[in-house]
């Protein structure tokens, strides 16, 4: 038997919150006389004034815990005003599902979210401290910033295919110092395809020859218009993100010497530590454990048995997809470093494949990004690629292979003299 340390069953003095956007559905339950239940439901607007007279509401009644669903972006501002005179959860909507069958208002969601949630049957998810937000919504922003640029940029390659012009196929970045030239030459008026090519630089003239034949194409005043457009387009996106980033660096603060420790670990930059950080912030009390962590990251296999047999694909699932897109894009980086993080991606995709290596060694990744904030002292020490040779046992080696051997119908004997 083991010895179990839950809270009590029950939450004497509880409150439950259905979101939407021009309405709060409260639902507050709290002891009654002979050990029944009480309670009261109230329909409150939105406003801000709204929301503060609901938390003195919730106050008079002795009120401890808060529980709303995250609904949309409008579990905000019922969070932010109450998050400082309660214990305020957030939960997944996932955890918590309406029995099928019965009807389904906003004052019965109210009212099983409190029942459920005064059972302690719901987990709160992770929301960051007031600072940590503030740096999440600027690192997000950015890599908003980012998709549009990149969208652009297509459309700019999608015209030049359109006028004939197959610059791409010959310049790894049209975008570069070569590519804007040449484009910039175009939107000017300049139509001869070797007097664009010759506006290659650095190792680029070197395909003097193929730029020529790519530049050969029909573009006009049209394509001229829409591309000078674009550029600009493009141009501007790319001063918001250096705007941005500049904002990012200068509140990073306190964070800083985060960043620095989380900079040595392979794959991982500064900015991809800035926005690592802006998702799980610093304080790893929140995740008891590294498996805590990954497990919320979606970077753990998920566990699905029924009758001792597992079931599905063991699939990670749908988790936080900014830290998704900045560790998986470290793993892929990691992966073409001589190091022990180089090393296990390589040895896992023989094995398993890249996919499942990606998301081993961002497990990884994670793990150590954990540790490193776990103790200020600590400091990240690479193994090396030669980690997992220095383990290997020859004997152990020899005796597996054996075994295969005979696995496949062979009959094997070792002869140490020989």
């Amino acid at each position: 038997m083991q010895i179990e340390t839950d809270e009590p069953e029950i939450i004497e003095r509880i409150a439950a919150l259905d979101v939407s956007k021009g309405e709060v559905v409260c639902c507050a339950r709290v002891p009654g006389p002979r050990g029944q239940r009480m309670q009261e439901i109230r329909t409150v607007s939105t406003m801000t004034a709204a929301l503060l007279g609901l938390g003195d509401w919730l106050a008079g009644l002795g009120v401890t815990r808060v529980v709303m669903e995250a609904t949309s972006d409008y579990w905000r501002a019922p969070f932010y005003l109450l998050e400082d005179r309660f214990e305020t959860w957030l939960v997944n909507a996932k955890d918590v599902k309406h029995l099928p069958g019965r009807p389904k208002t906003d004052r019965l969601d109210a009212v099983w979210l409190c029942k459920v949630a005064e059972r302690q049957m719901l987990r709160p998810s992770f929301v960051p401290p007031p600072a940590i937000r503030e740096l999440r919504d600027l690192t997000r922003y950015r890599v908003d910033l980012l998709a549009v640029r990149t969208a652009e940029k297509q459309r700019v390659e999608k015209l030049l295919e359109d006028a004939l012009i197959k610059l791409s196929v010959v310049v790894s970045d049209p975008f570069g110092a070569s590519g804007r030239a040449m484009m910039a030459a175009l939107i000017a008026g300049e139509r001869d395809p070797a007097v664009l090519a010759a506006l290659a630089r650095g190792s680029l003239r070197s395909k003097t020859a193929r730029l020529t034949e790519a530049l050969t194409g029909r573009f006009t005043d049209h394509h001229a218009f829409l591309l000078t457009q674009m550029l600009q387009r493009v141009d501007a996106v790319t001063a918001d993100i250096a705007t941005v980033q500049a904002r990012i660096d200068a509140q990073i603060g306190e964070l800083a010497p985060a960043v620095v420790r989380l900079d040595a670990i392979p794959g991982l930059g500064p900015v991809a530590a800035q926005m690592i950080l802006a998702e799980i912030g610093t304080d790893m009390g929140r995740f008891p454990t590294p498996a805590h962590l990954t497990s919320w990251a979606r970077f753990a296999p998920g566990v699905s048995e029924s009758a001792g047999r597992p079931k599905g694909k063991a699939g990670t699932g749908k988790g936080n997809r900014y830290l998704a897109r900045v560790v998986g894009e470290a793993a892929v980086s990691a992966a073409r470093t001589d190091t022990f993080l180089g090393e296990r991606y390589r040895r896992i995709a023989r094995r398993r494949g890249k996919k499942r290596a990606i998301v081993a060694v961002g497990r990884s990744i994670l793990v150590i990004i954990w540790a490193l904030l776990s103790d200020d002292e600590a400091q990240f020490v690479d193994l090396g690629p030669d980690y997992y040779a220095s383990r290997t046992n020859p004997e152990r080696k020899v005796r597996q292979h054996i075994r295969e051997l005979q696995s496949l119908g062979y009959s094997v004997t070792l002869n140490p003299a020989a």
